[in-house]
C-alpha cells in the first residue's frame, strides 16, 4: 500500500492550523522535505512537547515521507532556543541512521507561516498563488509528521495534543480526543479564573474567538491545537469584538496612511505585492485597483494587533474584501516577486518577547511541562478539519461506535480526510457539521 494510501485512511491533516489533506501533498517531484517545528503562534506548546515526548516518530514520519516521496534532503526549521527539542530530535535520528538538518531560526513571529519558513530556509520566494512546489519543496508541520509515521503502523488520528493556557487555573498541555469540548479541556485545565471570559481556539493572533457559552458544544478538531482563555475585559477580547460597520467606519476617517502596516508585512517582506496601506486607502478613497492586493493576505494579524499606531484593522479590511473579491471570481493576477522589497526584512521582523507584552499576554507562561491525559465522557467531532470538504456521516444516531472506526467519510481524490470516533461509544447526534459520541455507560 502507497504512503499517501495510508495517510489518507489514517484521516492525517496538516496540524499546523490549516488542516491541508494530507495525502494531497504526497508526490514527487519537490528537492527539498521542510519540516516547520517553529510553532507559529505564541503561548501555544503542543508541537514543543510533541518533540520532546515522541522525536522517534517525528523522524520515523521525515524517512517515510522523503522515501515515497523521492525527497533527497530534509530540514527541520525551529527556533533556535528549543534547546531540548533539538537535542531529543538529534538522537532519535541518529538512532535511525537519518542525516536530517536542523536550519536554526530567531525567534520572531511568524516564523512558522509556510512561506515565511520556506523563504527562511531556501532563501526562494514562493510565488503569489503559489505553492511550496513551485520552489522545489514539501513543507510539513512537525505534528503532521509524526501523524504520518502512525500511519503506517495502521494508527488513525483519533488524539491530539491541544494547549490549554490563559486565564485557567494550571496551564498545561491535554492530550485528548479528538471532538474534546472546550468545556472539558478548560476543566482539565483546573477552570477558568475570571468570572466572565471568551475562548480563543488557536493562538492569540489568529485564533477565533467563542463565547463562554459555546464551551459545551466547541469540539476540537485535528487541527486545532490552542486554547486560551482570556477575560471578556482583555484589549485582545475588546479589539477583536468591534463590530464590522465600526472597523469600516474607522478606517475611512481614521487612516492617516503611514505604511507601516505594509513595512511590517512579512508576505510584503519576501516579495509579494501585499500593501495594507493600498487597501486602507482603496477603501477611503474607492480606488478599486488596490483592493487586488488584499488576495495575498495570510490574515497573520501584525498589520492589526502591532503595527497600526491609530489601532485600525487592516486585516479585517483584507478580510472583508478577499470575500468579496473571490465571490466575484477574481484570483491573484500579479505572481511576479519583486526581490527589492526583502532587503529590509531582517531588521523588520517581530519578535515574539515583544508581540506577547503589546498584547498583554506576559502573565501566561511561554513554556509548559505539564501533561494532562484526557478521556471525556463524549466528544463533539467536526466533520471538517481544515480546508476542503466536509467528511458525509457513514453513521447515524444510535449506532455503536469503537475507537478508530471511520465516522464520516471522503473519496479518495477529494479535498478532505476521513473522520475516526475517539472513543469507543453509541452515536448520540448526527449533523452535517458535527458526530456526538458518549462514552458507553457515561453519564
Amino acid at each position: 500500500m502507497s504512503l499517501a494510501q495510508q495517510v489518507f485512511d489514517a484521516g492525517v491533516v496538516g496540524d499546523g492550523g490549516a488542516g491541508f489533506p494530507t495525502y494531497k501533498k504526497l508526490v514527487t517531484g519537490p528537492e527539498l522535505l521542510i519540516i516547520d517545528a517553529a510553532e507559529c503562534e505564541p503561548l501555544l506548546g503542543s508541537d514543543k512537547y510533541l518533540m520532546r515526548s515522541s522525536p522517534a516518530d517525528v523522524v520515523a514520519g521525515i524517512e517515510a515521507v522523503a522515501a515515497a516521496c523521492q525527497i533527497p534532503r530534509a530540514v527541520i526549521g525551529i527556533k533556535a532556543h528549543y534547546a531540548r527539542e533539538i537535542a531529543a530530535l538529534e538522537a532519535a535520528a541518529t538512532r535511525a541512521s537519518l542525516p536530517i538538518a536542523f536550519h536554526r531560526l530567531d525567534s520572531f513571529y511568524p516564523a512558522g507561516d509556510e512561506q515565511i519558513l520556506i523563504f527562511e530556509v531556501t532563501g526562494r520566494t514562493v510565488p503569489p498563488g503559489g505553492l511550496p512546489a513551485d520552489v522545489g519543496v514539501l513543507n510539513m508541520n512537525v505534528t503532521t509528521t509524526a501523524n504520518v509515521a502512525r500511519a503506517t503502523r495502521g494508527e488513525p488520528v483519533t488524539r491530539r495534543y491541544v494547549t490549554v493556557t490563559g486565564a485557567v487555573a494550571a496551564p498545561t498541555i491535554v492530550d485528548a480526543p479528538v471532538g474534546t469540548t472546550a468545556a472539558d479541556l478548560i476543566a482539565a485545565a483546573g477552570g477558568v479564573t475570571t468570572p466572565e471570559y471568551v475562548i480563543v481556539r488557536g493562538g492569540p493572533m489568529m485564533g477565533k474567538h467563542h463565547a463562554a457559552r459555546e464551551a459545551a458544544t466547541l469540539g476540537y478538531g485535528k487541527a486545532d491545537g490552542g486554547l486560551i482563555v482570556l477575560s471578556a475585559s482583555h484589549p485582545l477580547v475588546q479589539f477583536m469584538a468591534k463590530p464590522v460597520d465600526r472597523v469600516l467606519a474607522e478606517t475611512q476617517s481614521m487612516c492617516i496612511q503611514c505604511r507601516a502596516c505594509t513595512d511590517l508585512c512579512p508576505r510584503y517582506l519576501i516579495g509579494h505585492q501585499l500593501r495594507p496601506h493600498r487597501v486602507m486607502r482603496a477603501m477611503q478613497n474607492g480606488a478599486d485597483e488596490a483592493l487586488a492586493d488584499a488576495l495575498l493576505c495570510c490574515e497573520c494579524g501584525i498589520c492589526e494587533l502591532y503595527a497600526c499606531p491609530m489601532g485600525l484593522s487592516p486585516r479585517q479590511m483584507n478580510v472583508l474584501v478577499k470575500a468579496q473579491l473571490r465571490a466575484a471570481g477574481a484570483s491573484i493576477a500579479d505572481r511576479s516577486v519583486h526581490t527589492g522589497q526583502t532587503a529590509e526584512r531582517a531588521y523588520r521582523r517581530l519578535p515574539q518577547s515583544r508581540l506577547i507584552e503589546r498584547l498583554g499576554l506576559t502573565a501566561y507562561p511561554t513554556t509548559i511541562e505539564s501533561l494532562v491525559r484526557l478521556d471525556p465522557e463524549t466528544v463533539r467531532l467536526p466533520t471538517r478539519h481544515g480546508v476542503g470538504v466536509a467528511g458525509r456521516p457513514c453513521v447515524a444516531a444510535g449506532d455503536q461506535v469503537s475507537v478508530g472506526q471511520v465516522v464520516a467519510e471522503v473519496s479518495p481524490g477529494e479535498m478532505g480526510a476521513l473522520v475516526h470516533a475517539s472513543l469507543t461509544g453509541r452515536v448520540t447526534d448526527v449533523a452535517p457539521d458535527h458526530i456526538t459520541i458518549r462514552r458507553e455507560g457515561g453519564r
